[in-house]
């Protein structure tokens, strides 16, 4: 499959067909994730596994901004196919990667500069700072060739492919893994070694995405006068793209209140932490990319001018959301424990038992995250970023109240009610937002 026409066919089935790859591709992200704290934390050490872990936020608002942006740079793409206007698509392609270029310049050298910093920032434990200065730096380095990769992959999918990102996915999981086994295990590089794994695997995905272009996607490389700079177009780009890197960055700076007050609990927190989120992070990325699905496929059904379509696929994307959390329920709430298991010793009982409650008590709360996602990137499909960043600002402001508040109150146990809260502030903003969204393209479209 080289292109898919989400516009045609049953809402449901377009659906789990493009999100499955997505889904798959995410989870074998998640699992080298999990592979890499597991030899970190077994092989090396807990403060070893909390320095990994201690930048964990750090990496969400720099990369949920990046990742968030080129999401949205593909959205007129998806958008320009639908409608079947091939030459305005190639045209948003040339000037989506200019802008990303600046970004990923830009960003590049600003964190690195100021990586010591950052990590003081968000109360850092003085015993892991050295290892998290490292991992993070070398998570820095790795800026261009994360954008890279998710603006190229962004534009295969804009086009319905979500196969190959996939297959990319793979491969760099496995490049991941191998990597970590040789530079931890057998040259005994420790955090070093980890930090740079995962800054090869990076590079290699992007090469993989760029050279599939160019031998089998020639429709979306730009040509002639496509290749122009164009205010008009950049301007759209750019309304479309940084209001959602936006959205991920400032639902990040709750995160990093949230973590940095995680982490003056101690280090032993930090590793509970770390553990439950490579955990969490391997069952939520499904929703996540329920979602991601939701985002080509709403951009083509309003390309195209099918709005009842898109209600069709919103309600269908709720009923596929709903199914797999009775799936993650019957699995998380009787093995959390053994899960924990993977990154450090039975000895370490605090750790295991704290990660495992924080596991827990976020599965109960699986159906308002799926809802979250369907709606907010349904949104951003439909054109209307700005609404969909709102929703990050709530989740934003209830992670806050929790750093600031809950957790002083109740230690770790406010940590875990980090998310679910956070997730309900951006709920009760997301559903009167979308109702407003479709009905006003009703009436735009006279429907």
């Amino acid at each position: 499959m080289t292109t898919c026409d989400m516009t045609v066919g049953r809402p449901g089935r377009n659906i789990i067909r493009f999100a499955l790859p997505l889904i798959g591709g995410y989870i074998l992200q998640q699992m080298y994730l999990i592979i890499d704290a597991a030899i970190v934390g077994r092989w090396i050490g807990v403060e070893a596994l909390a320095a990994v872990g201690a930048s964990s936020s750090i990496m969400f608002l720099i990369m949920g901004f990046c990742n968030g942006a080129c999401a949205g740079f593909s959205i007129p793409v998806a958008q320009r196919f639908g409608a079947k206007d091939f030459k305005q698509m190639r045209c948003y392609v040339a000037n989506a990667v200019r802008i990303s270029v600046v970004i990923a310049v830009v960003l590049t050298l600003l964190t690195c500069c100021f990586c010591e910093r950052i990590l003081k920032v968000v109360n850092t434990p003085h015993e892991i700072l050295h290892d998290a200065w490292v991992y993070l730096f070398f998570q820095f380095l790795a800026i261009p060739f994360t954008i890279g990769y998710n603006l190229l992959a962004g534009f295969i999918r804009a086009v319905g492919n979500s196969r190959q990102p996939f297959l990319f996915v793979i491969a760099a999981s496995v490049f991941n893994t191998l990597l970590d086994i040789i530079l931890i295990l057998w040259i005994e590089m420790g955090v070093e070694g980890a930090a740079l794994a995962t800054l090869l695997a990076q590079t290699f995905a992007f090469s993989l995405c760029l050279h599939y272009i160019i031998r089998d996607l020639r429709m979306l490389i730009p040509a002639n006068d496509e290749r122009r700079y164009d205010d008009h177009l950049t301007g759209r780009l750019l309304n479309s793209g940084i209001p959602m890197g936006l959205q991920f960055s400032i639902t990040g700076i709750g995160i990093i209140m949230l973590q940095s007050a995680n982490n003056a609990l101690g280090t032993v927190y930090v590793a509970a932490f770390t553990a439950s989120m490579r955990v969490k992070y391997l069952f939520t990325c499904v929703f996540e990319n329920i979602g991601a699905a939701m985002t080509t496929y709403c951009g083509q059904n309003i390309g195209a001018g099918e709005i009842r379509r898109v209600a069709l696929g919103v309600k269908s994307a709720i009923k596929i959301m709903l199914v797999y959390f009775v799936f993650t329920f019957l699995i998380i709430w009787p093995f959390a424990d053994e899960m924990m298991l993977l990154f450090v010793d039975a000895d370490n009982q605090v750790i295991v038992s704290s990660a495992a409650q924080f596991m827990r008590i976020a599965n109960y709360f699986y159906p308002v995250l799926g809802l979250l996602t369907i709606l907010r990137y349904s949104i951003q499909g439909l054109g209307f970023s700005n609404l969909s960043m709102l929703s990050g600002v709530m989740e934003m402001i209830a992670r806050c109240g929790v750093s600031l508040w809950l957790v002083p109150a109740l230690g770790f146990l406010g940590v875990c009610f980090g998310d679910p809260i956070a997730w309900i502030a951006a709920d009760l903003f997301l559903v009167p937002a979308y109702l407003y969204v479709y009905r006003r393209l009703k009436v735009r479209t006279g429907v």
